[in-house]
């Protein structure tokens, strides 16, 4: 798992209501739905330098 650190954040409250219904929607906490968006926004820019790496299929098991 990768290292997670703690940021405070001040956010415009009706971003952080309209996350909060998209995190619900999504079953995320809002934690995770800002991170994922983040990310997402990170990754399609260009400037998301390690991604995430999907797990590894144990060996002799293909999928």
């Amino acid at each position: 798992m990768t290292e997670k650190k703690a940021y405070p954040l001040r956010i415009n409250a009706a971003v952080l209501a309209a996350i909060q219904r998209w995190s619900d929607d999504e079953l995320r906490s809002v934690n995770a739905q800002i991170e994922y968006v983040l990310r997402d926004a990170l990754r399609r820019a260009g400037r998301l330098l390690d991604p995430p790496t999907k797990a590894k299929a144990k060996p002799g098991i293909q999928s």
